[in-house]
């Protein structure tokens, strides 16, 4: 969400605010442009009494100062702030979050793409389908370890830099409060510095957010004659993860009525695997109250269910050839109605007395 102020901070790159200048070492060290944060809004915004104080801390800070420099650490305060309020904004990091969590709920799979013809083959491209028939399943499979191996560093990593963004607004947000100027433009180059690395850090973070490419070591397709076969490069796709419509899923006296859901709808129809499995079983016959049911559509019924009891579903894509890695799968609790009362209603003995 963008701020008054900051133009572009709703993408979540950071803008190019600073520039490297020359000989510096290791060229990392930024010099900002302060563009201004509308400091009279914000004080408008703030209750009285915080802006009373302030005042007064912003009086003893000066005396602390001669005017050059006090003007010189307003102006990188200023655009440490700025920082803070665009590139590493709390809502900024929150949606990443959000985003990061999604993904670890994600599925992924293995997606082969013709690069291009042989030379001098004018036959029509090679469908994806046709190619599987082409390829070495042996070394498919061993690829198909590979995406798994790469998929999981990369959720991995991901975190790490997430983690990383977070730890360093948490540093620049507490030497922002700091009380004592001084320090502040003592230690501003390596403000500069710490500010570059979060800009590379939420760079590398937005770029790995996206699966990339396999890296293929060997041919996959073997050796099929004088049939020219075009090259081809194998990428990690997403999928968007199954998850229960808690509304629309309700329990019955011995059945459940189950819908689900993808965020974005597939191209093709899906195949689903929904599971489900009594919860505190009591006898013999009871544990055999669970199953695996195929499901080639969005929602389904489950009968001849105990009432008053417990059940737990779970569902998720069915197994596929190019499924490599799927850590999470969405589970719902529900509970059946009770059934009518046992028996005939008890009578009573005698006759009833007279008033």
């Amino acid at each position: 969400m963008a701020t008054a102020g900051c133009h572009g901070c709703e993408t979540g790159r950071p803008r190019s605010a600073h520039s490297q200048p020359h000989g510096a070492p290791g060229g990392r060290t930024m010099s900002f442009q302060v563009t201004g944060l509308g400091l009279d809004k914000m004080k408008l915004d703030s209750p009285q009494s915080f802006l009373d104080q302030e005042e007064v801390e912003e009086a003893e800070d000066r005396q602390l100062l001669e005017p050059e420099a006090w003007r010189t650490y307003t102006a990188r305060r200023n655009a440490l702030r700025e920082f803070l309020t665009c590139d590493l904004s709390p809502h900024l990091l929150k949606r990443h979050h959000a985003r990061m969590e999604l993904l670890r709920k994600c599925s992924y799979h293995i997606e082969i793409l013709p690069k291009h013809l042989a030379l001098g083959d004018q036959n029509p491209l090679v469908l994806p389908s046709t190619m599987f028939q082409l390829i070495d399943p042996w070394k498919f499979q061993r690829m198909k370890k590979v995406g798994t191996a790469q998929t999981k560093i990369q959720l991995l990593l991901l975190g790490d830099l997430l983690e990383q963004l977070d730890h360093g607004r948490a540093q620049l947000d507490a030497l922002l409060e700091s009380p004592d100027p001084r320090p502040f433009l003592a230690g501003w180059a390596l403000v500069e510095q710490r500010l570059a690395d979060l800009s590379a850090v939420m760079d590398n973070f937005l770029a790995m957010m996206v699966p990339g490419r396999l890296h293929i070591k060997h041919r996959l397709v073997s050796d099929v004659g004088a049939t020219k076969i075009p090259h081809i490069r194998l990428m990690l796709s997403t999928k968007m993860p199954v998850m229960f419509d808690r509304k629309e899923s309700v329990a019955h006296q011995d059945w459940v009525t189950l819908r689900w859901f993808v965020t974005i709808q597939p191209a093709m129809p899906e195949q689903f695997e929904l599971r489900f499995k009594l919860l505190d079983p009591r006898t013999q016959q009871e544990y055999l109250q669970r199953g695996i049911i195929p499901v080639a559509a969005c929602t389904f019924d489950v009968h001849n269910l105990l009432p008053n009891r417990v059940y737990k579903f779970t569902v998720k894509r069915a197994e596929s050839y190019t499924l490599v890695y799927e850590p999470w799968r969405d589970s719902l609790t529900l509970q059946t109605k009770p059934g009518p009362p046992e028996g005939p209603p008890p009578r009573r003995l005698g006759k009833p007395g007279r008033p």
